[in-house]
């Protein structure tokens, strides 16, 4: 997803251990977390970036995990250029991994610990801050099993899991495109006012004077 996105600036935020904008060809890509070997320490919330300054946002995980992930999108709509993307990777509730996490009460480790958002309600966020949601894709379909013996067992479902059960996948990836609505000033055509009023102007007529029986035309 973000090999055909163009532009000078991009950041990707948190996972700085993972370099997912390796596949994009912008010019300046940096990474920012609160720790971490990174080029900027910020939270999501407060990011220390102009606005309408960066051409693409990536969000690895970044929404479940965080206070006030709509803070985030909000601070996400405020650097982003008009037509800029942001690409959001989630775990998805509606799954087997959601149903794990709701097993471990959040008291187990990452991931289990997170807010997970629905791709609808993500969806919904990003049409209030005036984005335009792109197809997006799911995945691991297969329990989250930590042996690499039972996944493989399991790998029937990944393969499976696209046809028959499309929005079960345990996360899930969503582009969404920040549109700006043009604005055109009206103001009154005074050129062509002038003109019409120049063609309906009055012109000099002749007139015609009696003087001692005799007409004298002007």
């Amino acid at each position: 997803m973000v090999a055909d996105i163009f532009g000078y600036n991009a950041v990707q935020i948190g996972l700085p251990e993972y370099d997912f904008l390796r596949g994009n060809r912008i010019p300046f890509r940096f990474h920012c977390a609160r720790s971490g070997d990174i080029a900027v320490v910020a939270e999501g919330g407060a990011l220390p970036f102009a606005s309408t300054s960066i051409d693409l946002v990536l969000l690895p995980h970044v929404l479940e995990f965080s206070r006030n992930p709509h803070q985030v999108l909000r601070e996400v709509e405020r650097v982003l250029v008009p037509e800029g993307s942001v690409i959001i990777a989630g775990f998805n509730p509606l799954s087997l991994w959601g149903l794990r996490r709701l097993a471990a009460r959040r008291s187990g480790g990452y991931p289990w610990r997170g807010q997970y958002l629905s791709v609808r309600r993500t969806k919904d966020w990003l049409a209030l801050l005036g984005f335009e949601t792109q197809a997006g894709s799911f995945g691991c379909y297969a329990p989250a099993f930590a042996s690499t013996k039972w996944l493989e067992r399991w790998g029937f479902m990944d393969k499976a899991g696209d046809r028959w059960w499309p929005i079960c996948g345990g996360a899930y990836i969503i582009q969404g495109i920040k549109r700006v609505q043009g604005m055109r000033l009206i103001t009154p055509n005074w050129r062509d006012a002038r003109a019409a009023a120049k063609r309906l102007s009055p012109v000099a007529q002749r007139g015609r004077q009696v003087t001692g029986g005799v007409q004298k035309v002007e």
